[in-house]
């Protein structure tokens, strides 16, 4: 059923959506083009009740890439007879507010609608419109996102209980922020990653740090690495050796693809949508303190998470200040096993610990409905991508877990609806 063989099974529609969900002055009342797309292909009905399946859109378009990639809703739409709905987050792909996209990323004025809690609040007015029209007012719905997505779908259960029954959240690291989580959390996985994979590789990128250090200190330094790793402000054409930096450059060239000369500032010059979109909510709302710590096993070198400088990088690109307790305050985050264990429920916080992300996620049980799953080899998202015959057995087995588990919410869901 994958996208790329069946499009026709995937409609697009767009959505009269509301500027500021949390405000009343006029301008407030202005409206937008929200793109959705509907697959009913498997859908039961309205008549049976059959459930809902959402996909909440994330920091990038809603493409078809896209679509594909999120398996799990196809893989499982047959045998819940589910409905499929995948909505785009605003300020991405088309679903872009005061008419161009050059407007709505104009300054801080008009990018101040562009957070996670009037994102939740879309999504919340698009499946409530789509059941009204459908006639589904007793299908239950399912959220699902992966990532910052997977934020979402975590707190828009918690936010929005009377609108989504529950939520599969993948890889989401919602316990990175204020200091809940160890700040080198995140690279310690990746060194860890990377011993894992090669010793000598993990040795090599280890060793030159100093390396660079040393020749960016020589006089001419900076050109001499400029040539040696053909960075945007190099001379072409120097000849690579097979010394240490000679390795990095190879391991360069083969994540990056062959270039005429690599951009090493590719964030802060971002153009494409993803990266200027969440420069933008990193500078508001989603401030993660991630940082390198400096300790013999670290790949890294140190390059502590520094709250005052990124403040001051935010004001200058967009002149106001990021706001990282704010997270915390509006959807929780400390103590979370102690909170939510009472008052939650629904919510699978699945991750693998090979993803560096997950030193973020929620890794145990909080209680009999708000659970964990962990597979020691999962990476980013992995879960909710389309199954395919080479899926290591590990894989297959988290993903019928989930099943099981969405299972016996609708069927305690039609339980009470009897």
């Amino acid at each position: 059923s994958s996208f790329s063989s069946n499009p026709e099974d995937f409609k697009t529609f767009y959505y009269n959506q509301t500027l500021d969900h949390f405000n009343y002055r006029p301008d407030c009342y202005s409206t937008f083009q929200q793109k959705y797309v509907i697959n009913s292909k498997y859908w039961g009905g309205p008549k049976s009740n059959a459930p809902i399946f959402a996909y909440l859109g994330d920091e990038a378009p809603l493409d078809s890439d896209q679509l594909l990639s999120v398996g799990f809703l196809t893989d499982n739409a047959l045998q819940f007879q589910a409905l499929l709905v995948y909505i785009e987050h605003r300020y991405y792909g088309k679903s872009i507010p005061f008419g161009s996209r050059k407007e709505a990323f104009r300054n801080a004025s008009t990018l101040g609608y562009f957070n996670s809690a009037q994102a939740i609040a879309d999504y919340a007015d698009v499946l409530l419109h789509l059941k009204k029209n459908l006639s589904a007012e007793n299908s239950p719905i399912i959220v699902v996102g992966g990532s910052y997505g997977g934020m979402l779908a975590a707190w828009f259960r918690l936010k929005y209980p009377h609108i989504v029954l529950g939520s599969l959240a993948s890889s989401a690291p919602i316990l990175y922020f204020d200091d809940i989580s160890p700040r080198f959390g995140y690279y310690s996985i990746v060194t860890k990653d990377f011993k894992e994979t090669s010793e000598s590789c993990y040795r090599t990128i280890r060793k030159s740090w100093a390396k660079i250090d040393r020749v960016a200190s020589r006089p001419h330094g900076l050109s001499t690495l400029g040539k040696r790793f053909n960075t945007c402000c190099a001379i072409d054409g120097a000849s690579v050796g097979t010394d240490t930096l000679g390795r990095i450059y190879a391991g360069v060239v083969a994540y990056m693809g062959h270039r005429s000369c690599y951009d090493m500032n590719e964030f802060k010059n971002a153009t494409d949508q993803t990266n200027e979109g969440w420069r933008w909510q990193t500078c508001s709302e989603i401030v993660m303190p991630i940082g390198h710590e400096n300790c013999k096993e670290s790949m890294f070198p140190s390059a502590p998470f520094n709250l005052n400088q990124f403040i001051n990088e935010c004001k200058s690109l967009y002149g106001v200040l990021p706001r990282p307790h704010w997270v915390t305050t509006y959807y929780g985050g400390h103590d979370l096993k102690r909170i939510l264990h009472r008052f939650a429920s629904n919510i699978i916080f699945s991750n693998g610990l090979k993803d560096p992300y997950s030193s973020g996620g929620v890794l145990e049980n909080i209680s009999e409905s708000v659970v964990a799953i962990s597979t020691a080899n999962g990476s980013h998202c992995l879960d909710i991508n389309m199954a395919k015959p080479s899926d290591p057995q590990w894989l297959v087995m988290q993903r019928n877990t989930e099943v099981k588990i969405i299972r016996r919410w609708l069927s305690k869901y039609y339980a009470d609806l009897l």
